[in-house]
Formats: C-alpha cells, sequence, structure tokens
C-alpha cells in the first residue's frame, strides 16, 4: 500500500512510524528539511521536502498512484486543501486532521466528500471521549468498550493492597471472569503467560465483561474510590469544551482559565451547568478557595505539558482521586507514568491510531491506542471461512506480541481458552503491539 502523510508533526510522525515498521510504501511530504531529516535517518521511508498545496510538490511525492492520502498539518485549511487535490490527482482514500467540530456534522461531511475529503480526524473530539469515558470509573486508567459493552478492556494502576499480587497467573486462572492482555512495568511491555506474576505499580490491562466491573474493582483493591461527582479543569481548551459536552450535566464542572478573553468565549461554548473561571489553575490558594480537597477529579488541560503534569501532581496532594493530564510531547508519557500523576491523554497519539484503523484492509471494526503501554486493542467481525475459525486458538500460531482477550458472540461477551474455537459472525477483540496488527489481517479475510 502506498501512503503519502503530509505534516511531520507529531500525529504524521507518529503515524509514519507504524506503517514503516509494517514496511508499507510510505512518503512523507513536510516543509521543513530538518524535521524530515530526522524521521529518513531512523526509518524506511521517503521524504519530500515541498508544499502540500501545490500541484507539482504532491505530483512529485506520488500521489496520484497513493491509496491513501492523509493531510495533519497544524492548519486545518491546508490539510482540507490538501486532501482536495490529492483527490484531484487521482489518490484513493483522502483524511484530513481538522479543528472544527461542525465539520463533523452529517450534512457538512458529505459536503466535503463531494469535494474529495473522504474522512476527517478531530483529535479534541477524540481525546475529550477518552477524558469523559474515564470519568465513569476513576479507579482506573483507561476503559475501552467493546460490542456496545459486551467486553470491557480496563487498565489499572496495582497498589500493595490488590488481591492478585505475586502470584502466578496460572494459579489464578480456572473460573475467574477476567483475562490479564497485558503489564506495563516501567519502561517494559510484558504480554503475560501462566508464570507471569503482578507487582505493585504495575499497570495490568484486563479484558471483562461489564457486570464484572465491581469484582474487579475489589480484586484490584480500589473500593475506597468513589463516583465522580466534581471535576476542575485547568485551561479552557478545545478539549475542555468538548469534554464539558460528554460529562452528565449532575456532574459539578469548573473551568479555570487564565486569559479573561477566552474565559468570555467560553461562557458562549459551554452549558450552564459548567462554571468557568479566570485564574491561574497553577495557583494552591486559588484551588484550595475552589474545593480542591472535595474535588473528585482534576484534568490538566493546558498548553504546556510540563505544567499539566506539575498541576496534576500539585492536585493529588491536595487529596484529588483522579488526575488526567494532556501530554503533547509524546516522549513525555512514560516520564510522566513514573511519576504517577494519574491518566495521560495525548491527542495526536489517538489520532494516528484512528487513521491508522482506516488504512486497515480488514474491515476492523475499532483500533483503539493505550496511551500508557505501546500497543493497541483491535475489534475484528469473524467472516466466514476465515483462517481464524479453523483451529482452536491454542493452534492457530497468533505472532507473537498478541493476545486475543475475548469474543463477542450474540451480543454476549465471553472469555477466551486455548480450547476456544472461534464462530463465523463473532467478533473478536485482540491486543497487540502496534507493529504486529498488520499481521492479524489474514486471519479475518
Amino acid at each position: 500500500m502506498r501512503v503519502v502523510i503530509v505534516g511531520a508533526g507529531a500525529v504524521g510522525t507518529h503515524l509514519a512510524k507504524m506503517l514503516a515498521v509494517e514496511n508499507e510504501n510510505v512518503v512523507l511530504l513536510d516543509e521543513s528539511e530538518e524535521k524530515l531529516a530526522k524521521m529518513e535517518s531512523s526509518f524506511d521511508l521517503q521524504t519530500i521536502v515541498g508544499n502540500p498545496t501545490k500541484l507539482s510538490d504532491l505530483k512529485s511525492a506520488g500521489t496520484g498512484d497513493a491509496d491513501l492520502f492523509v493531510a495533519v498539518t497544524p492548519d486545518e485549511s491546508r490539510n482540507i486543501n490538501a486532501c482536495i487535490l490529492a483527490h484531484y490527482l487521482g489518490a484513493r482514500k483522502t483524511i484530513a486532521r481538522i479543528d472544527n467540530y461542525e465539520y463533523l456534522i452529517p450534512k457538512h461531511k458529505e459536503f466535503y466528500a463531494s469535494l474529495g475529503v473522504d474522512s476527517m480526524i478531530y483529535p479534541e473530539q477524540l481525546a475529550a471521549e477518552e477524558i469523559a469515558t474515564g470519568m465513569k470509573y476513576i479507579w482506573m486508567r483507561q476503559m475501552l468498550e467493546f460490542g456496545e459493552g459486551a467486553l470491557v478492556m480496563i487498565g489499572v494502576k496495582i497498589r500493595e493492597n490488590a488481591l492478585i499480587i505475586n502470584i502466578p497467573l496460572k494459579d489464578l486462572a480456572g473460573d475467574i471472569p477476567y483475562h490479564v492482555v497485558a503489564i506495563q512495568r516501567g519502561d517494559e511491555t510484558i504480554i503475560p503467560r501462566g508464570n507471569d506474576v503482578v507487582r505493585p505499580s504495575d499497570i495490568v490491562c484486563f479484558m471483562t465483561t461489564k457486570e464484572n466491573i465491581p469484582y474487579m474493582r475489589n480484586i484490584c483493591g480500589k473500593d475506597r474510590f468513589s463516583e465522580v461527582k466534581s471535576i476542575i479543569i485547568m485551561g479552557g481548551s478545545r478539549i475542555a469544551v468538548r469534554t464539558t459536552k460528554l460529562i452528565p450535566s449532575d456532574i459539578n464542572v469548573k473551568i479555570i482559565e487564565e486569559d479573561l478573553n477566552r474565559c468570555n468565549k467560553l461562557l458562549e461554548l459551554v452549558d450552564d451547568h459548567v462554571l468557568v473561571i479566570n485564574g491561574d489553575a497553577r495557583d494552591p490558594e486559588l484551588l484550595r478557595s475552589e474545593g480542591i480537597d472535595h474535588t473528585d477529579a482534576f484534568i490538566a488541560l493546558g498548553d504546556n505539558s510540563e505544567t499539566n503534569i506539575l498541576a496534576s501532581l500539585a492536585a493529588k496532594r491536595e487529596g484529588v482521586f483522579r488526575a488526567v493530564s494532556e501530554i503533547e510531547n509524546i516522549d513525555y508519557i512514560s516520564m510522566a507514568e513514573s511519576m504517577d500523576i494519574g491518566s495521560v491523554i495525548n491527542k495526536k497519539k489517538l489520532a494516528a491510531s484512528a487513521i491508522f484503523q482506516m488504512m486497515l484492509n480488514t474491515d476492523v471494526l475499532s483500533v483503539k491506542c493505550l496511551t500508557f503501554i505501546q500497543a493497541v486493542v483491535a475489534e475484528f467481525p469473524v467472516k466466514e471461512g476465515s483462517l481464524i475459525t479453523k483451529k482452536p486458538v491454542k493452534n492457530l500460531g497468533l505472532p507473537d506480541g498478541a493476545n486475543i482477550g475475548g469474543l463477542i458472540r450474540n451480543s454476549e461477551g465471553m472469555h477466551v481458552t486455548g480450547n476456544t474455537v472461534i464462530q463465523p459472525g463473532d467478533h473478536v477483540v485482540i491486543f497487540c503491539r502496534e507493529h504486529v496488527l498488520r499481521k492479524l489481517e489474514k486471519y479475518f479475510r
């Protein structure tokens, strides 16, 4: 597959890395020779210095032969124009990164599709959805739903009071309502086997069903966490606005924004139940005056990753149960996790994963990025005659780095053992490293 990516920022470079590892024919176009030089020296891809809205430069990148054209520069208008030109040149599918939620309204999407923009990615919306889901269960680092909630994957930071620590997973096996699909220990991602154990400070990914969430909360030692009733958001960004639209109106939400003009704008953008406060959320006295000690969750959405990290640390010291930090620099994510600040949101990584899903040949229903682990979780529908139905799971020869977390059959979540035979019509949820995802496609064709 030939993929032309316009924009060597964080989204473009992360996507290019994912595809280069898969040995795809990747072309990365940007006006910055310096940015491209870093990528070309580290990955097997072609780089072109050029203007994405200039036909001659797009032709030089081979846009007319592209199976997928992705425009992810910081400039929304430039991305849309580049996709229109790419479509004109013959690109089979185009994707544009946008900054305006209104473009996702169906009638507007149809209009842009008629111009040649097949799909649009709004990273701020993806981030807001991730944050809002996390507010449902503040004792989790991340939760993903599959099959309308028939199966859920939860990521949990394990403490010393958990009931499953230092016990080999094979000894936990049997009639248990969960499956451990991954363990993050420091910088190491472990695809666990029977002799592996869970240790304090690990982040563990479990696959289970929704009705077993209370049980999971108990064995992970998280019973002291209550439901979210109050939230303070630092920064009145687009993510903040989109997040308030997704959080239930019975939750008390405050946005603290330092810029007075932005505060006035926020009053027009958010609903009446959201309180907008002009001030610096890094100020401990202001936080205390706004009841930080009685606040369940603190969401740091400022412009600076370092500031978000420090603000989240301060909020946790004041007694907040759950802190969420937006971190723009992907390289900072592991550092933030080592500081135990809570959950991390990276909109660029979310956007890259969403785009990666769109280019898969198989009809994968969803590909979800795990922010705290270098891996993804994908939901595949099973077709009649596909390879994955031919043998029990233990004999399928799945690639290293892949782990079946569960399946959905007749709208019910089910656990998978080595003897399970997957049937046509099932939906299979697989945890895997990013570079393994394309290797799984042959099992579902």
